[in-house]
């Protein structure tokens, strides 16, 4: 299944940006639950159930949320191939600030656990398939490689798109000039969050000197790093980059980014790491930006939807 771009799609920031804005997409097919976690925090999730035996789950972006258009379509494209779905949201991603301090960061996959936990308490699901978009993928990865003696049994297998796993390489490539619009998007997302996180913790966020902050090494040097136990910015990238876990992946596992990733380097396609793992494969489309894999059908699926769903039609033994 390759991926052909119409020629007015053969632009990686065209295939990043378009679908965000111009792709609309129905949610009324979700509803949505509150799950509290092991540290008195919370979860919000977004839920499609049919008493199906199989579930897919979807991890969203870095700012992301579980309503975006790219996971809406995963979404019903899922439910279309006879699964459940679960969409869950980081903390303070769904809207409303989380209760602690720190809130959520790429390298943590404490939440994922508590998900796929949670979701195997309220339905004795027998197959568990991971979909992760960008860092969420990250975090999918990193769950695969770095808990991998304590995952659920259920989990056949795991699909990501568009993947940095090389944090401090595409931290650098995002604080280039040509990547300006994402880095001040993503700023400003940060810095909304915490203005609100604020009114909880006035006296442990300081937002005097954020105006100056101007990429990710500015952001993580002063918020990430030390809201979350990290000395600094590259500590925190090496710890929370799973292209330093792929090698130790055992589930069968499809990582998809496209060579003309406006976000990626070429750290972020570890084909090193990959050369012995029989259990990961990755596909290189040169065309697809990041977390694009647009196509023009009546269906309005995408590519990625239909891809991914291919694969896990190749490990499930529950089909319809």
């Amino acid at each position: 299944m390759n991926y052909q771009a119409k020629w007015w799609l053969k632009n990686g920031h065209i295939q990043s940006i378009y679908p965000s804005i111009f792709r609309s997409m129905d949610d009324s097919f979700f509803t949505p639950e509150r799950i509290s976690t092991p540290d008195d925090d919370f979860l919000d999730l977004d839920w499609n159930q049919s008493n199906k035996h199989r579930l897919i789950i979807l991890t969203h972006g870095l700012e992301g949320h579980s309503r975006r258009p790219y996971m809406l379509g995963m979404a019903k494209v899922a439910i279309e191939h006879d699964w459940d779905v679960l969409a869950w949201n980081f903390r303070s991603c769904s809207g409303e600030p989380n209760r602690l301090l720190s809130s959520y960061h790429s390298g943590s996959t404490k939440d994922l656990r508590t998900v796929i936990h949670h979701a195997l308490e309220k339905n004795k699901y027998q197959e568990i398939a991971l979909v992760g978009f960008s860092i969420g993928g990250n975090k999918t990865l990193l769950h695969l490689g770095r808990d991998r003696t304590k995952l659920a049994k259920e989990i056949i297998g795991a699909v990501t798109f568009s993947v940095p796993c090389d944090l401090s390489s595409s931290a650098t490539q995002l604080a280039k000039f040509k990547n300006k619009l994402y880095m001040h998007n993503f700023l400003q997302s940060f810095k909304q969050k915490l203005q609100k996180k604020k009114v909880l913790f006035p006296d442990k966020i300081d937002l005097s000197k954020f105006n100056q902050i101007k990429n990710f090494y500015d952001y993580d040097s002063c918020y990430t790093a030390p809201m979350n136990g990290f000395s600094s910015a590259e500590e925190y990238w090496q710890y929370s980059s799973s292209s330093n876990v792929i090698q130790e992946i055992q589930t069968p596992t499809l990582m998809i980014s496209a060579l003309d990733d406006p976000f990626l380097t070429p750290e972020c396609f570890p084909s090193q790491q990959l050369t012995h793992n029989k259990f990961v494969e990755m596909e290189t489309p040169r065309y697809g930006g990041h977390v694009g894999f647009m196509a023009v059908n009546q269906d309005k699926r995408y590519w990625s939807e239909q891809r991914a769903m291919h694969f896990f039609s190749t490990l499930s033994k529950l089909q319809r």
